[in-house]
C-alpha cells in the first residue's frame, strides 16, 4: 500500500550508470503494486537539485517506463524542505559559462522527462518548495501538499532571477507569478491552491491518504488510455483552439480503436466493470 511506502521510506538505490559516474546517491526508490515511489533524499543540502540529484531523478523516472505494471510515479522528499532549488555551489563564479548553462539544461531535461513520461507523475509536498524546486513541483501532472507547505521563487535575493522557474509558473495567473518572481516572497498552500499551482491541500496527517487516493484512482484506469490522453493533453496546450479540436477529434477516434477503448464502451453498455488489458 502507498501509505506503507510513505511512512517507511525506501532504501537508497543507485543504478549502474549512476555508480559509474561517481555521483553520490541522493535518491531513494521503491516500487510496489504499480507505484514507483521516488524520494529526494538529500536533506543536508535541503534536497537541492544538484547535477547528481537531477541525473538520478531522470534515471528513475525513465527506468522501464514501458513496463505495463508501472502505473504511476510518486515524487516526495525527506526533511522539512521539499527542494530549495539548484545547488548554488554548482553556479559559483569559478565555474565556466558552459558548466553553469549545463545545470539549467539538465533541469530542462528533467522537466521534459516528467512531461514525456507515459504514466502520470504525482508530487507530494510537505514543506518548502523554492526556485527550481518549485519548478519541479509545478511541472508534475498532479501535486498535493500539506497545509504548512510554502512556495517561492527567491532567486533575485541571491543575484539570480528565477527565469526558468518562471516558465513553469505559466500554470498560474500572471499577476501572481510576477508577484512571486519580482518580490521573492513565499505564498501559502491556500494561495497555491487558489491560483492552481497545486491540485489539493490537506492537513499533514492526511497527506499520505490523499496521495494514496490519487494514485489508486489513476491505477484503476487503463494505462494505454491514460498514456494516450496525457500525451495529447500536453500537445494541445501549444495549439490554437481550432487546431486543438481537429487534432482532438482524431485522438478520440484513435482512443476508441484501442482494445481498452472498446472494452470501456462495451462494459458501460453491459453495466459491468471494465477488464483492462492496457492496450
Amino acid at each position: 500500500m502507498l501509505k506503507r511506502l510513505a511512512l517507511s521510506l525506501p532504501k537508497k538505490l543507485c543504478n549502474t550508470q549512476i555508480r559509474r559516474s561517481s555521483y553520490r546517491c541522493v535518491v531513494s526508490v521503491d516500487e510496489i503494486d504499480g507505484i514507483r515511489n521516488i524520494v529526494l533524499d538529500d536533506p543536508k543540502t535541503r534536497n537541492s537539485l544538484s547535477m547528481s540529484m537531477m541525473n538520478q531523478l531522470i534515471e528513475e523516472i525513465k527506468r522501464d517506463d514501458d513496463d505495463k505494471d508501472l502505473r504511476v510515479i510518486l515524487l516526495q522528499s525527506t526533511g522539512p524542505v521539499f527542494s530549495a532549488g539548484h545547488n548554488l555551489k554548482e553556479l559559483s563564479p569559478d565555474k565556466s559559462y558552459e558548466e553553469k548553462k549545463s545545470v539549467f539544461d539538465k533541469c530542462h531535461e528533467l522537466i521534459k522527462c516528467i512531461i514525456d513520461s507515459p504514466v502520470p507523475v504525482v508530487c507530494k509536498v510537505d514543506g518548502l518548495a523554492a526556485a527550481a524546486g518549485l519548478q519541479l513541483v509545478a511541472s508534475c501532472d498532479i501535486t498535493v501538499c500539506s497545509i504548512s507547505s510554502t512556495f517561492s521563487t527567491p532567486g533575485s535575493s541571491f543575484g539570480i532571477f528565477c527565469s526558468t522557474p518562471g516558465i513553469a509558473l505559466r500554470v498560474i495567473p500572471r499577476m501572481k507569478s510576477s508577484y512571486m518572481l519580482l518580490t521573492g516572497l513565499p505564498i501559502t498552500s491556500d494561495e497555491a491552491l487558489r491560483v492552481g499551482l497545486v491540485s489539493s491541500v490537506v492537513p499533514r496527517e492526511e497527506l499520505n491518504d490523499e496521495a494514496e487516493k490519487i494514485c489508486n484512482a489513476i491505477k484503476s484506469k487503463s494505462r494505454a488510455v491514460v498514456t494516450l490522453g496525457k500525451k495529447f493533453y500536453y500537445e494541445q496546450l501549444g495549439m490554437g483552439l481550432n487546431e486543438a479540436y481537429k487534432a482532438g477529434s482524431k485522438i478520440m477516434a484513435d482512443n476508441l480503436e484501442l482494445y481498452d477503448g472498446k472494452e470501456g464502451i462495451k462494459s458501460f453498455i453491459e453495466k459491468r466493470k471494465p477488464v483492462w488489458k492496457d492496450e
